[in-house]
């Protein structure tokens, strides 16, 4: 059993056969998956998907890329304590900096990472982190705004071990992609290998970052699983400890009864 704990259902590359997906995720072995919005819009798409099934989960939020895009951030925060209260709503985000495409001024990204924290804090659920060349001020922001009470989770991974360490010593989880099973990967394996079992999740973000051996085509969420075995060989244990492990992980952290 094992759960894709970030993945984007919602996206218009699952348009044609998003059921057929799914469906290959159950077939797959995949319990449980929570689809991420980056929008108030893709937000409300993703509660939707979730109400009609039972083992999805949504996230609400605002992506880094598309924080520019907002003009009236009271109505936004309003906005996004309704969406939150819905019941499948399990986290918000995903929130957080990207320096690499700067789609967003860097001051209105870092704005809106601070609203969601706080957000996060006051509806008492984790918040989901997208952080990529963007390391110092991500952890600034984490440490100012305590992230720690309400917890979260770095979600595909990029940084370096001292990122790592830094994230978990503030409460935060570690979430690795299938860019694990990348030739190129080695710094990657190396971080796994030195982060506790019990503070790592796994995840597709589908449709990107396909993992080998899917390289090159769309992602989706039974591919999981290629990553979940690529932990497992690194960290010398079996599928079976990996999947029950980092299963209790996501349960603990997005409150899910599984």
């Amino acid at each position: 059993m094992l759960i894709d704990t970030h993945c984007h259902l919602t996206m218009p590359d699952f348009e044609a056969d998003r059921s057929a997906v799914i469906q290959r995720a159950i077939d797959a072995g995949i319990s449980h998956m929570i689809t991420i919005g980056t929008d108030i819009e893709d937000s409300k798409r993703a509660i939707a998907l979730a109400e009609g099934y039972e083992f999805i989960y949504a996230a609400v939020g605002i992506h880094p890329h598309d924080a520019r895009d907002i003009t009236d951030i009271e109505n936004v925060s309003d906005t996004i304590k309704k969406l939150a209260s819905k019941k499948k709503v399990v986290a918000l985000g995903e929130t957080g900096l990207d320096y690499h495409y700067m789609h967003s001024p860097a001051e209105i990204q870092q704005e809106h990472f601070r609203l969601e924290i706080n957000l996060a804090k006051s509806l008492g659920l984790p918040v989901i982190v997208h952080s990529r060349e963007a390391k110092e001020d991500t952890l600034r922001i984490l440490k100012e705004e305590k992230v720690e009470v309400t917890g979260g989770v770095l979600h595909c991974f990029s940084g370096d071990m001292d990122m790592a360490e830094k994230a978990l010593n503030m409460g935060l989880y570690i979430s690795f992609s299938g860019v694990i099973t990348f030739k190129n990967a080695k710094k990657m394996h190396d971080i796994v290998k030195a982060i506790p079992l019990n503070r790592i999740l796994i995840e597709t973000d589908a449709p990107f970052l396909t993992p080998v051996p899917h390289r090159g085509k769309r992602n989706e969420p039974a591919y999981v699983k290629y990553t979940a075995e690529k932990i497992a060989d690194i960290k010398g244990i079996s599928l079976e400890e990996l999947g029950k492990t980092i299963t209790d992980n996501a349960a603990r952290l997005f409150r899910l009864i599984i």
